[in-house]
């Protein structure tokens, strides 16, 4: 199939036809591509990208609040990181075929860029924040309603948004009676794109590291792991 015919196919899919097709191309440009062809006049999509993940998270935060009235802030929190985590976004980009739109350098297409779950999921944010500047908010959150509303029902049934801080946090203190702590130990990556690494302590007791897009992300993480390494502690 034909980049243009691919390009229409993704419009199709999206339910939008851009007035702007650069907008379209630059969220499907990786920055390594840019090395590699140094005469091209577009940005890469990282611009986008930073948009589109503050469009995603606003959307979604407002698709939950009014899907799920009696949720308290705590498990729409949770339930969001699931909705909107890399490995979710991984696999809409991968239903938009977008890893074979993307343009990469060889190194990095060698390297399994096309399938790689950072890029794919970069590159969604891009395609909404490509959507946003070209249609507005409502086609897009249209839009993301449609292919969130599976992603919800999926996470709800497998009560994967239980928050693993309280339930630690629970075990902890009846076993101990201390209240465990959260530590930031590192941050690497630009602002819109940060890395946390965060250490959950108990007492003197290091339990567990974990490391996230967002703090949060990084502290539940943590306690995930510090549970189930309580788990195997407690036979």
């Amino acid at each position: 199939m034909e980049k243009m015919e691919k390009i229409e196919s993704l419009e199709k899919k999206i339910g939008i036809r851009f007035k702007n097709k650069t907008l379209l191309e630059e969220a499907l440009i990786h920055r390594s591509y840019l090395n590699e062809s140094p005469k091209q006049k577009l940005n890469s999509n990282e611009r986008l990208e930073f948009l589109g993940d503050s469009i995603l998270e606003f959307v979604s935060s407002l698709f939950l609040f009014k899907r799920l009235p009696s949720y308290s802030e705590g498990k729409l929190t949770n339930i969001r990181s699931w909705l909107v985590r890399t490995s979710t976004l991984a696999t809409l980009a991968e239903d938009l075929n977008l890893g074979d739109l993307l343009l990469l350098s060889r190194g990095e297409e060698e390297l399994g860029g096309r399938k790689n779950p950072t890029l794919l999921a970069n590159c969604f944010e891009s395609l909404i924040g490509a959507m946003f500047l070209d249609q507005g908010l409502e086609p897009v959150e249209k839009f993301l309603l449609i292919v969130l509303q599976p992603k919800l029902e999926e996470i709800i049934k497998s009560q994967r948004f239980k928050d693993f801080k309280s339930l630690f946090q629970e075990l902890i203190q009846a076993k101990e009676k201390i209240t465990p702590q959260y530590t930031v130990l590192d941050e690497q990556g630009p602002d819109h794109d940060k890395i946390f690494t965060v250490g959950l302590w108990a007492g003197e007791k290091l339990w567990a590291k974990g490391k996230g897009k967002s703090k949060l992300e990084a502290e539940e993480k943590a306690a995930a792991k510090a549970l189930k390494k309580a788990k195997e502690e407690n036979g």
